[in-house]
């Protein structure tokens, strides 16, 4: 099995199709990934809010826990501050879950970034190679057996016509000539039939 074709020209266009789709995937796989961290910036307001949920929480939590020890009327200032704890605690809770939302939204839009391009570079990219794949293994086939040139002479006469522009004209023409057997104008036909799919005799 062949990956590149052997004629220069050919191959040379595969190459660099092969260079510009891998470039493709890798670009729309970074831009993703930037975005993805642009988007994460956006949670920086949840942590902030977190953060001094939190600090309120536990401050608000300490101070109720020492009203608690005031004589007589600690229970009285204990709950307003347990309350406002409570509170904090639910600014916290808040902040996290905006985090948490925000993070979703970037590793989906992440996903959808990945892998819309990619897929839509693999539909367009590999099917082509593959069929030249097969069908360059299948011409090989053909020429490496009994007789193969002659077939691939006459794929030559019936292919289009500006194969045969390139080879001279035999007397009485090309037609005749392969019907005649002419050792030279059959190699140079298979051979044109060959190059046609990038290959070599």
């Amino acid at each position: 099995m062949r990956l590149y074709a052997q004629t220069p020209a050919r191959r040379t266009v595969q190459v660099l199709v092969d260079l510009v789709a891998l470039t493709l995937i890798a670009v729309a796989v970074w831009a993703a990934f930037a975005v993805r961290d642009t988007i994460l910036l956006l949670a920086e307001p949840g942590r902030r809010i977190e953060s001094s949920g939190d600090g309120l929480a536990e401050e608000l939590g300490n101070a109720g826990d020492a009203a608690s020890d005031v004589p007589f009327v600690g229970g009285v200032l204990e709950k307003p501050l347990r309350s406002a704890a409570d509170a904090g605690a639910g600014f916290a809770d808040a902040g996290a879950s905006f985090q948490e939302t925000v993070t979703q939204v970037a590793d989906v839009t992440c996903a959808a970034l990945v892998v819309v391009p990619v897929l839509l570079v693999l539909v367009l990219w590999i099917p082509p190679r593959l069929l030249w794949i097969r069908r360059s293994a299948i011409v090989r086939r053909l020429a490496d057996a009994p007789g193969g040139t002659d077939l691939l002479a006459l794929r030559a006469l019936t292919g289009p016509p500006s194969v045969l522009t390139r080879l001279p004209t035999p007397p009485g023409g090309f037609a005749d000539a392969w019907r005649r057997g002419d050792p030279q104008v059959v190699a140079d036909l298979g051979a044109a039939a060959l190059a046609r799919t990038g290959l070599r005799p």
